[in-house]
């Protein structure tokens, strides 16, 4: 009896199983559409599209564990090779398409696909990665350009294929990998996460659970889909596993944004939070009836209280946040509920998933129940245990994978406190600490003091080396009105009863923007590179 119920479950709990119900339940339901060109599928017609692209691929030597490589901005196209993954028991690899060459040749050497599906807005630069690679695939499909040299138009790749359900040679098995997420790599070489299909589930159940979402819902994702957060918030990955309908947003854009809110009357929108800081000064200036809101979603980085109380009242009252890495998606969630009260925490646990803080040793790491005081005051470093959505290992990484993962936990290097409900503020990360006159200095806290300035748009905080303090606090800052000075500022940290006076900037530099990853993380790393070469060259302002 237990041995039928593993053997079941391991070859029919797939996310390729939960697909195809509801091609068979909800054939002519609207699984997808694309405003570009009004053109929509049902999940019957999304099910032929991903049988046609199976068939070419297969015809051409694609078997089990073959890598499709996709390097294309949020488009139908993406969406066909990611479902083609699961049924094809391939492995889906999409990469940010704002990569330069030498770091997708990276990527190809390490992962070696079969096929890289490409957007002809890269191909300069594709074409040029495959120059300084040794493995070659042996498929290039175009999307958007014309069939050419050792280029095929992925119209004319698949328009002659069947769109009858694949022969398979082997069975599903919900342990095999399906999707191959890179980190974004702001520290060091990006590491590929393989995920599991019944990673892909559980991580689809966790979306349905704490929006939750169902079959008759309307998303948007305004974030790439080659990310974690883009791929499995609302993404394809919960989307067709739930039933439910996206709507394809290649490019963020506010004011499409809300026009597509009220014309498809999309249900939930995903995005980092200067997306909803820019969807809350085009509401309040155009006023769209977004009224099908059931609610916002951002991961990257924690809101604001007053940020938050006002993305409440202008866009809509059901705001999350969410807070986790590309290893387990998301692992703590605020919920409507839960603010305004906890904005600018990361949220406590998400349910399937255990997140401590632990202690901070200079010459070993903490044991998993070696917890930081419950203060809000002792920092530690956050540890992630996430069974359900988290694959445990890198490929070809062991040294890394031994390095991050310990006694079932994730280290994430990301500094951070709780209080006794074990709600998490992050401060900061291991790398990004400030050590000024031996004290220790977060950028974050500095951050979250410098943005509450009403002249101060957004800021990131990083340091410069000084002989006396051997750090300084040095401060970027996009000013949201150009009569701010940088003694204002400082006179504004002096004042302020939240940081300490040795914590406040003593450099100063106004910029029309500040770096973030594609996840909306603030880049200290290159801001640091940035801080070394502007205090070079005289541009940073002494208060």
């Amino acid at each position: 009896m237990i041995t039928d119920f593993k053997t079941i479950f391991e070859s029919r709990y797939t996310w390729i199983e939960g697909f195809m119900r509801n091609v068979r339940r909800y054939g002519n339901k609207p699984a997808m559409f694309n405003p570009e060109n009004s053109q929509f599928w049902t999940y019957t017609e999304l099910n032929k599209e991903v049988n046609r692209l199976s068939n070419a691929l297969m015809a051409d030597g694609l078997k089990k564990g073959d890598v499709v490589m996709l390097q294309l901005p949020n488009c139908p196209e993406f969406a066909f090779a990611y479902v083609t993954a699961h049924k094809t028991h391939s492995i889906c690899c999409p990469v940010n398409f704002r990569l330069k060459p030498g770091e997708l040749a990276y990527n190809i050497d390490d992962s070696k696909p079969m096929a890289i599906i490409y957007n002809a807005a890269n191909e300069t630069d594709v074409l040029e990665a495959l120059a300084m690679t040794s493995h070659k695939p042996k498929k290039l499909i175009i999307v958007g350009g014309y069939t050419h040299g050792e280029s095929v138009a992925y119209k004319d790749y698949v328009s002659h294929c069947s769109d009858k359900e694949p022969a398979f040679t082997c069975d599903y098995n919900i342990y095999d990998e399906t999707t191959r997420l890179y980190t974004s790599g702001t520290t060091g070489r990006p590491k590929a996460v393989p995920l599991t299909s019944i990673n892909e589930v559980l991580s689809a159940h966790d979306v349905m659970i704490h929006f939750p979402m169902s079959y008759k819902d309307v998303t948007m994702n305004t974030t790439p889909w080659f990310h974690r957060g883009g791929l499995h918030c609302a993404g394809p990955g919960p989307a067709f596993y739930a039933g439910a309908t996206i709507i394809v947003m290649g490019k963020f854009d506010a004011e499409l944004t809300l026009k597509y809110v009220a014309k498809y009357k999309i249900s939930f929108v995903i995005g980092v939070p200067t997306v909803l800081e820019e969807l809350a000064d085009k509401q309040e200036r155009k006023g769209y009836d977004i009224s099908t809101l059931r609610g916002i979603v951002t991961m990257g980085s924690p809101l604001e209280r007053s940020a938050c109380i006002r993305y409440q009242k202008v866009l809509t009252p059901n705001i999350y946040n969410g807070y986790g890495t590309t290893e387990t998606f998301w692992n703590t969630f605020l919920r409507p509920f839960d603010l305004p009260e906890y904005a600018g925490t990361a949220g406590a646990s998400c349910i399937d998933d255990d997140v401590r803080v632990v202690k901070i040793y200079d010459d070993r790491r903490a044991e998993p129940d070696d917890l930081a005081a419950l203060d809000n005051n002792e920092v530690g470093e956050v540890i992630i245990s996430s069974p359900a959505k988290s694959p445990y290992s890198y490929v070809n990484n062991p040294a890394e994978t031994e390095n991050k993962y310990y006694k079932g936990f994730i280290y994430t290097h990301d500094l951070a406190t709780w209080d006794g409900h074990q709600f998490i503020t992050i401060v900061g990360r291991k790398d990004d600490m400030i050590i000024s006159s031996g004290e220790n200095i977060y950028p974050t806290e500095v951050e979250a003091v410098l943005n509450l300035h009403p002249k101060v748009k957004d800021c990131i905080v990083t340091s410069v080396p000084d002989k006396v303090r051997g750090q300084i606090v040095t401060a970027y800052v996009v000013r949201d009105d150009e009569s701010l000075t940088p003694e204002e500022l400082d006179a504004f940290c002096k004042e302020s009863p939240s940081i300490a006076n040795f914590k406040r900037p003593r450099f100063y530099r106004f910029v029309a923007q500040i770096p973030f990853n594609a996840t909306g993380k603030k880049l200290h790393v290159r801001i640091k590179e940035t801080a070394l070469e502007d205090l070079k060259n005289g541009l940073l302002y002494r208060v």
